[in-house]
């Protein structure tokens, strides 16, 4: 069953008119960073609350739970960015490469890829000299041809997505998301101990910001908002558990030092 859309009709057909689809034409193809983001927040909150709660399950003290989890969410939050931004960069290296060794083939032996437009086209429902134009309209053109085979023979877009901006995004919302499970134990130390039960507090605002995530992919995906939220937030209270089960665990060996 597909999910509805309740878009307002002239709202759709607005979008749809002729001048709104050759003006998002002339634009070119959106690249969007919400898997960036749902990495990065994700990966913030259950990286640094995997150290809060192993580190109270270890029975260790505030200010060392605020220098351990702020030294994990700086240190993790700069290579997950890297890290996307690297694994970014070497994929549009390999498109380069790509892009290099099809315009070669055309070049050196256009018969060959001419019969891949042909049978690219005819798997798209076109026969006889329908098939036959298209192909000669798609090899009129080189820059169109190569990116017909590097999108259907390769499955890469003709506009690759920003690296720098993937990897921008990664660690900004590592970062943000990534200190809420700090900021009780952080405010703790600041007030001198005063705040009661700060690793319940800390265990309910990050179990409220793994709910939201989930609740904000669930804006651009074909889920409901609960069960997106209720997803995430068991995700991350699983790793929650077994980092503070971790921590009771190795109790003794802190202890003994």
């Amino acid at each position: 069953m597909h999910q509805r859309f309740d878009e307002p009709l002239d709202e759709l057909r607005e979008s749809h008119s002729p001048e709104a689809i050759r003006e998002r034409l002339a634009e070119g193809p959106r690249h969007s960073n919400l898997g960036d983001f749902v990495l990065g927040a994700i990966d913030g909150a259950i990286t640094t609350f995997a150290v809060v709660a192993g580190a109270v399950g270890a029975d260790l003290s505030a200010g060392i739970i605020v220098v351990l989890g702020v030294a994990n969410l700086v240190a993790d939050g700069f290579s997950m960015g890297i890290g996307v931004f690297l694994g970014g960069r070497a994929e549009d290296q390999e498109v380069d490469r790509l892009r290099s060794m099809i315009e070669t083939h055309v070049e050196v032996f256009p018969e060959g890829d001419r019969e891949a437009i042909r049978q690219i086209y005819a798997a798209r429902g076109f026969h006889g000299e329908d098939l036959e134009k298209a192909v000669r309209i798609v090899t009129s053109d080189s820059d169109r041809w190569v990116d017909e085979i590097l999108h259907e023979l390769h499955g890469v877009m003709s506009v690759p997505a920003s690296a720098v901006r993937a990897g921008t995004v990664t660690f900004l919302a590592f970062m943000v998301v990534g200190v809420i499970p700090l900021v009780i134990f952080i405010a703790n130390v600041a007030l001198g101990g005063d705040i009661p039960s700060p690793f319940l507090w800390s265990a309910i605002l990050t179990g409220g910001a793994f709910f939201l995530i989930g609740a904000i992919k669930s804006r651009f995906v074909a889920g409901h908002w609960w069960y997106e939220g209720l997803e995430t937030l068991l995700i991350g209270g699983i790793a929650a558990l077994l980092a503070y089960g971790v921590g009771v665990a190795l109790r003794g060996i802190v202890d003994s030092v």
